[in-house]
């Protein structure tokens, strides 16, 4: 039988000095929390002794139960010359009082030498000291052997006996450490290997993705022996980040048939990442594999129709595994390489009965390419691609136009204020507003509600989250066309909207109004039709 990974999560710690990360304690409790029901082996909460916050959540976390996962604290080797239970860097890590603690020490001579400055006789003794301290204290520990593979391919005598040390000081886990993520995976299987060979404690594996090999690496390190891997989710990390194991997890489960998490939760991967991404404040990445929004995603036309047939017969051509298996779904993108299957798919996606059979099908597929030809992208627009679909089926009239509109600004040399005016006409009615904003295109959003909302009560719940803009062709300099995608929310779903102009203005206003539009079908009775009050 295949032996269990154990999966050892250092995002708290680890991916938290990744760019633009910062976690809350309250944050890092949330985050443990989600871990723990998750099921993976052990939550490394941080380093006590570094900074107040992670003392502080080591204290809170006293008051939390871990059903499933091990909590651990971070430290380092004792310092040179001193004893280990007389190092105030060793006493605090007892004092967090966690299960687990993984300390680090150094495996390459020149870091022995230039940066401990000290021998190396001292520095096995340290890694000793240290082990021996903390298993006295009736801790589990786990050594992390810092740049393991530098430190080996440099001197592999010297580099064993740093491994060998922690081991007979009592060490249960001895992670290789790939510290500076330049080593590919030829080079982490021999060493692996040569690691496993000489030792018997748990062997474990902590891999960085500078090369872009970190996942690669940890699964090389799998094969030749180690049973335990250390990554964060979403791969966070310092440089370019650490091993993936949102990608790790499910490689294990459905490539390697090698267990690890519960097989329970494996639905519900993309969902964590998710979590962790709102925590983090972080927009997730849709490239990310398995759990990103692309992950299941079919542009090419031959791709979609060839995913629709086979989907009858439950086999797979274009997606390795059920996208369900992992939470994630599968999604149709609608461009200028769609066919008619991608049409049919994302209409149904959205809510809308199309079959091949459908008469209004080809002029579908006819408006969209004209669209993507003039720079409009509805990858992320599903807000306007809803909208254009509704509109060739039921060649229902808008609920409201835009008859005229105006956007200044207003300076007193200290303060600019920008606003905006706008006609709208409502069936037979019309209204005309003003408003100011913080631009224009926050002007024009405040003046557009302010003259719908007597007429679609429903718009005060909608909201715009997010605004961008890209422009399709640089090379025109100031006149170049201009994409503007609009993110909206009514506070229980969300969606996006594109507009498309040489103007900047004109192309955040019909993105504008497409969000206002989607927000009033999201809001409407079952039949979908527009109802003023």
């Amino acid at each position: 039988m295949t032996p269990e990974v154990e999966i050892y999560d250092t995002t708290l710690r680890d991916g938290s000095q990744g760019h633009g990360v910062s976690f809350s304690v309250s944050d890092k409790l949330r985050i443990a929390e989600r871990l723990d029901a998750f099921g993976v082996h052990y939550i490394e909460g941080g380093w006590p002794g570094s900074n107040p916050k992670d003392i502080e959540f080591f204290e809170r976390a006293k008051r939390v139960t871990f059903k499933r996962a091990r909590l651990a604290a971070f430290g380092s080797t004792r310092r040179k010359g001193t004893r280990a239970d007389a190092d105030e860097q060793v006493q605090l890590l007892l004092a967090a009082g966690t299960p687990v603690v993984t300390i680090y020490g150094k495996t390459w001579l020149l870091h022995v030498r230039d940066v401990l400055q000290t021998t190396p006789e001292e520095n096995l003794a340290m890694v000793a000291d240290t082990v021996r301290c903390l298993k006295e204290h009736g801790k589990f520990v786990v050594y992390d052997a810092e740049h393991a593979f530098d430190g080996y391919k440099d001197d592999p005598q010297y580099a064993l006996a740093t491994w060998q040390a922690a081991e007979s000081a009592g060490a249960d886990v001895v992670a290789l450490c790939d510290t500076n993520g330049g080593s590919v995976p030829g080079e982490i299987a021999e060493i692996t290997r040569k690691a496993r060979a000489h030792l018997h404690a748990r062997l474990g594996i902590h891999t960085h993705d500078d090369i872009g090999l970190g996942l690669a690496n940890a699964l090389a390190a799998l094969e030749a022996g180690a049973t335990h891997i250390q990554g964060t989710l979403n791969g966070y990390g310092e440089r370019t980040g650490n091993c993936n194991l949102t990608s790790v997890i499910p490689n294990l489960a459905f490539k390697l048939n090698t267990p690890s998490v519960p097989a329970e939760s494996l639905a519900t991967l993309t969902e964590l990442s998710q979590f962790v991404d709102e925590i983090a404040n972080t927009r997730p990445n849709p490239r990310l594999p398995w759990v990103g929004a692309a992950a299941f995603s079919h542009k090419g036309g031959t791709h979609v129709n060839a995913v629709q047939k086979l989907l009858r017969s439950y086999e797979r051509s274009y997606e390795h595994i059920d996208p369900t298996l992992i939470g994630n779904t599968r999604h149709v993108l609608i461009s200028d390489l769609a066919g008619r299957s991608n049409i049919i798919m994302k209409a149904r996606e959205l809510g809308f009965d199309v079959t091949k059979d459908t008469p209004q099908l080809g002029a579908m597929l006819k408006r969209i390419k004209a669209l993507e030809h003039q720079g409009y992208e509805f990858e992320a627009a599903d807000g306007s691609l809803a909208l254009l679909i509704r509109r060739i089926l039921s060649q229902e009239a808008p609920p409201f136009a835009v008859d005229a509109y105006h956007v200044s600004m207003r300076s007193d040399g200290k303060t600019s204020v920008c606003e905006a005016t706008v006609k709208v006409r409502v069936g037979a009615d019309g209204a005309h507003t003003v408003a100011e904003g913080d631009g224009p295109v926050n002007a024009l959003d405040a003046a557009l509600r302010s003259a719908l909302i007597e007429f679609y009560p429903a718009l005060e719940a909608v909201r715009l989250t997010d605004y961008k803009v890209r422009i399709i062709d640089s090379a025109a300099g100031t006149a170049a066309r201009t994409r503007v995608l609009i993110e909206s929310s009514n506070g229980t779903s969300e969606w996006g909207t594109i507009g498309v102009n040489d103007n900047i203005i004109e192309a955040s206003l019909q993105a504008l109004v497409d969000s206002l539009e989607y927000g009033l079908l999201k809001s409407a009775a079952p039949s979908s039709s527009f109802t003023p009050s």
